[in-house]
């Protein structure tokens, strides 16, 4: 066939359609042409892959699927102008089914590496291909995390990601109902060893937890009613923290740090069937590094913390070692973090108590911005934090911001003897742009949104990344009503956030070469932040916030972007994908310098990755470019241009 015989079944063929002449007439020089007669197999149902994408000029093709009597069924025909085999060129794998000519066929055949450069260098075409990109990356990353987890030697924290929570948890449980006199419930904990009981109803389903600190805080501490007339129905908790018995130890200590509990009950079809603590998980794994989880909240001084502190870094060399999925290493080493930030300003607090300031003279929230607030620090940052404070008295006002100035003083402090360095850029509490009181952070945002100001942008998309660690979480949540007010009203902020970040573009070349830094001490590396995932976390935020989501959370954006039809589920999962592969290099290649002696620059050599490594980095590296696009398009707003310059 000619070039512009080629051309015209492209042009007819979804999704080549969408791609310029320029673009297609070099594919032209690469594309084979094969005939096939009638019933001939194009390939049979678990052979290797051909490594090409096939698209019929002419003629019929019947996909059939073999049982395991060897009898085939057709199961889909593809005609002219379709494409097939798209799933196996992509991944590597056998065929599933069997591909045969219904009649006298012609068929263009496009290998992959050509496939994959269309696909890395146009993300209006890759977009046609996101879910099996998806697929593909997952594919590859669990056998990357299985093949390849750092190296760490195995740590006294074993099995969190291998071993299911069936088989430490404690069962059958024990249980008793609403009224039994909570005397009997104490004699069942005391005689089984136990220090929980689940409160069930008539027909054994959950109504609530009773704990030891449940009966010393009831019937002790605050003695809310007398034991002989206490029912443990009085004492219990209704809350349910729940998980699944096929469920991970890893992801049991996620749970138990995120609800800040020392158990977790046990459910299947809806009813209780055991209960797993946080005594199961350090005695099955003996783990030294897992006792800082609940140690944190027992320190009551600032060199307590900061001893303890050091110890986190074990956690993440331990949730690696245990190939621990991204998400939930994420979350652990982030709440982890989370809890020496609340222990740090709790102690705070009492010191200026004990200085003569007194208590907060009104309420006040502590935010957390970037990633410490989007839940992505593994290894301890630099600081991002802010301070909004209630609209005090007039007379008041000087003497509360003093007050809060000086908090942030000792909370900043504190947290650099905990290991997180100060800020370069001065987003910290003790600067008094990031403390405010509501109203002033009010201004502050009408100003930034509606500001060309390259200093104002930059302060915008700080800002649109925080979550409150600690105080009134109202305060916090009235701030995220006034800015998502303000996004929605603004024609600039949406478009100066875009154009901010399309300075830059992600690093992967028209022909799908990742690309490098040219100079430097990074030369022939690439920066997996402020290169790749920087773009992501700014496109996924700017439609988040435009959208009214004020979760800070990657992960948890995407989620609801798709949950509100925002994007769909099959981009979403692909952004998914790309971000977390992101994540793991990151993680992993940061570990390797930490252990090294080096500071971690989040720097990756390409030269060091094996074949699906680079695969697996380059589909990534395709997501980040896939949504700058999407981005531009949806954000940018031409005449604006004149007035940014």
């Amino acid at each position: 066939m000619k070039t512009d015989d080629l051309l015209q079944v492209l042009g007819r063929t979804d999704p080549f359609a969408l791609l310029d002449r320029e673009v297609l007439s070099p594919l032209c020089r690469e594309i084979t042409v094969n005939a096939f007669n009638k019933g001939a197999y194009l390939f049979r149902q678990g052979d290797p892959s051909c490594d090409c994408l096939f698209i019929i000029a002419n003629g019929l093709v019947e996909i059939l699927v073999e049982d395991d009597c060897r009898v085939e069924t057709v199961v889909g025909l593809r005609r002219a102008y379709d494409f097939f085999g798209e799933t196996v060129v992509l991944s590597g794998q056998r065929y599933p089914g069997s591909a045969r000519a219904k009649g006298e066929l012609t068929c263009l055949c496009l290998y992959r590496k050509d496939l994959e450069s269309l696909i890395y260098s146009h993300p209006e075409f890759s977009g046609f291909f996101n879910t099996l990109l998806a697929e593909r990356m997952r594919l590859l990353y669990e056998r990357n995390i299985a093949d390849r987890s750092c190296a760490i030697p195995q740590s006294s924290t074993a099995m969190l990601f291998r071993k299911q929570v069936s088989q430490v948890m404690s069962t059958p449980v024990l249980t008793c109902q609403e009224g039994n006199p909570v005397a009997d419930a104490a004699r069942k904990m005391m005689k089984r060893q136990v220090g929980c009981l689940v409160i069930v109803d008539t027909a054994g389903r959950f109504r609530g937890v009773l704990t030891e600190r449940h009966l010393v805080s009831g019937l002790v501490a605050e003695q809310t009613c007398p034991v002989d007339r206490c029912t443990a129905g009085r004492l219990m908790d209704p809350r349910l923290f729940a998980i699944a018995p096929e469920a991970y130890l890893g992801e049991a200590l996620a749970a138990m740090i995120r609800n800040r509990t020392r158990q977790l009950v046990v459910m299947e079809r809806d009813l209780p069937v055991g209960v797993v603590a946080f005594s199961d998980l350090v005695r099955d794994q003996s783990a030294d590094s897992l006792m800082l989880i609940h140690d944190i909240a027992d320190q009551n001084s600032l060199d307590g913390l900061a001893t303890l502190s050091v110890g986190i870094d074990r956690v993440l060399d331990a949730l690696v070692a245990e190939r621990a999925g991204v998400k939930e290493t994420m979350e652990i080493m982030s709440r982890l973090n989370n809890r020496i930030t609340r222990k740090v300003i709790e102690l705070s607090e009492a010191k200026m108590k004990q200085d003569g300031w007194g208590p907060p003279p009104v309420d006040y929230s502590w935010i957390n911005m970037g990633s410490a607030a989007r839940y992505e620090q593994t290894l301890r940052t630099d600081q991002d934090n802010a301070i909004i404070y209630a609209d005090p008295e007039d007379t008041d006002a000087d003497a509360a911001f003093q007050y809060f100035q000086q908090l942030a003083v000792l909370v900043v402090d504190g947290l650099v003897r905990c290991g997180f360095e100060r800020c370069p850029g001065g987003v910290m509490a003790t600067n008094p742009k990031w403390c405010r009181s509501i109203s002033g952070w009010r201004q502050g945002v009408s100003h930034w949104m509606t500001s060309v100001e390259p200093e104002d942008i930059r302060t915008l998309t700080i800002l649109l990344d925080y979550r409150s660690v600690w105080g009134n979480t109202s305060l916090a949540d009235a701030l995220w009503a006034e800015i998502i007010g303000a996004f929605s009203d603004s024609i600039s902020a949406g478009h100066m956030l875009t154009r901010d970040d399309q300075k830059l573009t992600a690093p992967i070349g028209l022909l799908g070469n990742i690309v490098t830094e040219k100079n430097g001490p990074r030369k022939g590396k690439i920066n997996l932040k402020t290169a790749a995932l920087v773009h992501m976390v700014n496109a996924v935020r700017l439609l988040a916030v435009s959208g009214g989501i004020t979760t800070p959370s990657t992960l948890e954006r995407l989620e609801q972007l798709a949950a509100s039809q925002a994007l769909s589920a099959e981009d979403a999962a692909f952004y998914r994908a790309g971000f977390e592969t992101l994540m793991m290099f990151r993680i992993r290649e940061n570990l390797k310098q930490a252990r090294s002696g080096l500071t971690p620059d989040n720097s990756l050599d390409p030269k060091g990755l094996d074949k699906s490594e680079t695969l697996l980095l380059k589909d990534a590296l395709s997501a980040v470019a896939q949504l700058q696009k999407r981005v531009s398009r949806g954000f940018q707003v031409p005449w604006m241009h004149y007035f940014g310059q």
